[in-house]
């Protein structure tokens, strides 16, 4: 008996194709100027963090001197970014 070894070749459609997103974070740091309700209520009203989230993302930017408040793509956290720096934040994407 002979057996015949095959390979299949697997084509990709273009619409099949995955596209590489590269998730970044918005990084909020922690400064001497701002309070804390400051912080937490600019958190609330600009990311839509609960209160809760808001209050631990606080507390550990003042401790540990930075903490992610948000993830998603450049474009997505951008607009973030600006109204935060307007309110004279201290963040950054990266």
């Amino acid at each position: 008996m002979i057996r015949l070894m095959t390979k299949e070749k697997t084509y990709l459609n273009p619409e099949d194709q995955v596209l590489e997103v590269h998730e970044k974070k918005l990084i909020l740091f922690n400064d001497e100027v701002n309070a804390f309700d400051y912080v937490i209520e600019s958190l609330v009203t600009v990311c839509e963090h609960t209160f809760e989230q808001a209050e631990t993302c606080t507390w550990i930017a003042h401790f540990k001197g930075k903490c992610a408040i948000k993830s998603g793509t450049d474009e997505m956290l951008q607009p973030y970014k600006y109204e935060l720096l307007n309110r004279q934040l201290t963040v950054r994407i990266e």
